[in-house]
C-alpha cells in the first residue's frame, strides 16, 4: 500500500502524456484517452468486453498451467540428470530459437482452427523458458540437504514440501511471472491468427476496420486484468512464499 501514491502519480503521468500527445497529433488516428474510455464504456455495457476478455483469459490460465506443469517437469528431470540433460538440451535450444509465429502456423495447419491447437502452441512457446529456469534452479539444489533429509528419513513428499520446493521457488516464480507476461502476448497472436473470439480477435477485426481507438480500449481493457493479477494475485501469492526468509532467526 505505502507504493500505491506512486503508482497513482505514475498512471496519471502517463494519462497526461498520452492526452498531450493526442492534442499535439491532432488526427483520427491518434486517438485521446477520453476516446478510448468512451468506447470501453460502451464495450462493457454491451457485454462484449466481459465475453472477449474472458475468453482470452481462459486460455491465458490453461497454457499457462500447461506450460508451468511440462516445463517445471523437464526441467527439474534435466537439472537432475547429466544424460537426460545432454539429450533434451538440443531440442530445448532449437523449441526456444524456433520463432512463435511458426510454431502457430504449424498448430492450425496440423491440428485445425481449434482451441487445442491454440492452446497447445501457445504453450509450446513457453516450455523451453520455463525449462532452461527451473533446470538452473534444480542443479542448485544442496545435495546437503537432501542427506539430512535422508538421515532424519523424510518420507519422499515432506523431502519435497520442505527440502527442494524452498530452494525450487525463487526459479519457479522467475518462471511463472515472465511466463504470463510472455503468453498473455502470445494468445493475442493466436486469437489474431485464428479464433473467433478474445481480445485478439478484437483487435483483428477493428484493425481491418482501421479503428485505432477500439484496438487501444481492448488492448490497454486486457493489461489492466494483467496488472491487476499480478497485483492482487502474484505478489500476495510470492510474498506469502517467501515470509519464511524474513523471519527472525
Amino acid at each position: 500500500m505505502t507504493n500505491l501514491p506512486l503508482r497513482s502519480l505514475s498512471i496519471v503521468a502517463f494519462l497526461a502524456l498520452w492526452a498531450a500527445l493526442a492534442a499535439l497529433a491532432g488526427r483520427h488516428d491518434v486517438p485521446a484517452p477520453s476516446t478510448v474510455l468512451s468506447i470501453l464504456i460502451r464495450e462493457a455495457q454491451s457485454g462484449d468486453l466481459f465475453f472477449h476478455l474472458g475468453a482470452t483469459l481462459a486460455r491465458v490460465v490453461a497454457a499457462f498451467t500447461l506450460a508451468m506443469a511440462a516445463g517445471s517437469a523437464i526441467g527439474i528431470a534435466m537439472g537432475q540428470s547429466r544424460v537426460t540433460d545432454r539429450l533434451l538440451d538440443p531440442w530445448v535450444i532449437l523449441m526456444i530459437n524456433l520463432p512463435a509465429l511458426v510454431i502457430i502456423v504449424l498448430c492450425y495447419i496440423w491440428i485445425g482452427l481449434t482451441e487445442t491447437a491454440a492452446i497447445l502452441a501457445v504453450s509450446l512457446n513457453k516450455v523451453p523458458n520455463v525449462i532452461i529456469t527451473v533446470r538452473e534452479g534444480a542443479r542448485a539444489l544442496d545435495p546437503k540437504l537432501s542427506e539430512m533429509a535422508a538421515v532424519f528419513r523424510f518420507s519422499r513428499w515432506k523431502t519435497i514440501r520442505h527440502v527442494v520446493l524452498p530452494q525450487m521457488q525463487p526459479f519457479i516464480a522467475a518462471a511463472g511471472r515472465s511466463g504470463l507476461s510472455l503468453i498473455w502476448k502470445i494468445v493475442l497472436v493466436v486469437e489474431f491468427l485464428g479464433r473467433s473470439n478474445g481480445v485478439g480477435f478484437q483487435i483483428h477485426l477493428y484493425f481491418q476496420l482501421f479503428d485505432v481507438a477500439s484496438v487501444l480500449a481492448y488492448a490497454l481493457a486486457f493489461v489492466v486484468v494483467m496488472l491487476a493479477i499480478e497485483f492482487m494475485v502474484v505478489q500476495p501469492v510470492e510474498q506469502h512464499l517467501t515470509r519464511w526468509r524474513s523471519k527472525p532467526a
